[in-house]
């Protein structure tokens, strides 16, 4: 039987500061009627000095390439690579969206361990990503004095799965930092401050506070031309593929890696990552069909216009490659497919430049 765990004085307190500063609806607003699962990212301040392969088992991120590519750190970076208290990372997880709002999907699950109260968990093990009382409601907890050591709690991190424009954008959990404004904010992510005002539910600029988890979500025709257009079938396992300027994503379960480069057209350039898979496993083949040339091979060029070897996503064992022909000219942004096949042209749209999307099989 576990150890119940009483602290009734300390849960009072909290809930005072808890109502004051959050919201107690878990999750960002999300009405999305047909994509009910998505992928998103949160900003998480570091409350002790630890390691990354410490922060992908708290968030259970069961790839920790996932991790490490979202900070945009090496790809050889280890896992034990120390990282200090205080610095704030970014954290893919999966999203759920339900009855209009959007949570964590079931993950992370955490643990309790002897000592720990739901504020605790809620304040400091998760840095006021949530408030102990969203804890409660989300495991269904009759009683927030009373949690059992061993006891498993799903954590509803705040996200949405909704698509603006009617484009697929990735959402973002941006931690307000101290002496900000909305009209900053708003200028960093290339929004308007009355968006960001709809998106969180808030009144007027002066709600903001910092350390606030803030929904930024751009508008797609704003965003346009700080992310690399993409021709991912929309039948592979990692559509809508998201790359801003200066990112690179790994995907297809590691084997492949793309990346965004203003430099270059605006043109996302992907190739063989070059991985050695556990188990004795392989990466499928990358090869266009009917050539000779392999993922990110150049086939021809003439004037502004590239063949090219392209990525278009991926399913199952399968790596989805096809010829198509780039304009490589400065500020014209197209990439059409050479054949006619019946997805057509897919572009994608994302945040500002200091975010990511990673499409890895299992976040």
């Amino acid at each position: 039987m576990g150890v119940s765990i009483f602290i009734p004085t300390l849960i009072l307190l909290c809930f005072i500061f808890s109502t004051q500063s959050t919201a107690q609806n878990p999750g960002f607003r999300c009405t999305n009627s047909t994509t009910t699962t998505c992928n998103s990212l949160i900003d998480y301040r570091l409350p002790n000095t630890t390691t990354i392969s410490a922060i992908a088992s708290l968030f259970q991120i069961k790839n920790i390439r996932s991790l490490i590519a979202a900070n945009n750190f090496p790809i050889s970076t280890s896992q034990n690579y120390q990282l200090n208290a205080s610095e704030i990372i970014k954290i893919p997880f999966p999203c759920l969206c339900r009855n209009g709002t959007g949570i964590s999907n079931r993950r992370p699950i955490y643990t309790v361990v002897s000592g720990d109260g739901l504020y605790h968990i809620a304040a400091e093990v998760f840095s006021r990503l949530v408030t102990f009382p969203q804890i409660q409601s989300v495991n269904n907890i009759p009683n927030p004095d009373l949690i059992s050591e061993g006891q498993e709690l799903w954590i509803p991190l705040p996200c949405s799965c909704d698509a603006v424009d009617g484009a697929a954008v990735l959402h973002y959990g941006h931690l307000v930092a101290n002496g900000s404004t909305l009209s900053g904010i708003a200028q960093q992510f290339n929004t308007t401050e009355s968006t960001l005002l709809d998106l969180n539910g808030m009144s007027n600029a002066g709600a903001l506070q910092a350390d606030q988890i803030l929904d930024v979500r751009p508008k797609p025709h704003e965003m346009r031309a700080n992310v690399c257009n993409t021709i991912v079938r929309n039948d592979s396992m990692d559509y809508p593929l998201l790359v801003p300027n200066g990112i690179q994503t790994y995907t297809a379960n590691g084997c492949v890696r793309c990346q965004c480069n203003a430099n270059n057209s605006w043109i996302l350039n992907c190739e063989p990552s070059g991985i050695v898979l556990p188990n004795g496993r392989t990466c499928p083949s990358t090869q266009c069909a009917g050539t000779a040339f392999d993922l990110g091979n150049s086939t021809s060029e003439s004037g502004c216009n590239r063949g090219r070897c392209a990525y278009g996503g991926y399913r199952n064992n399968t790596i989805f490659t096809e010829v198509t022909q780039e304009n490589t000219c400065p500020g014209i942004c197209s990439n059409n497919r050479s054949g006619n096949g019946s997805n057509g042209l897919r572009w994608s749209s994302v945040l500002g430049g200091s975010l990511i999307a990673l499409h890895l099989l299992s976040w």
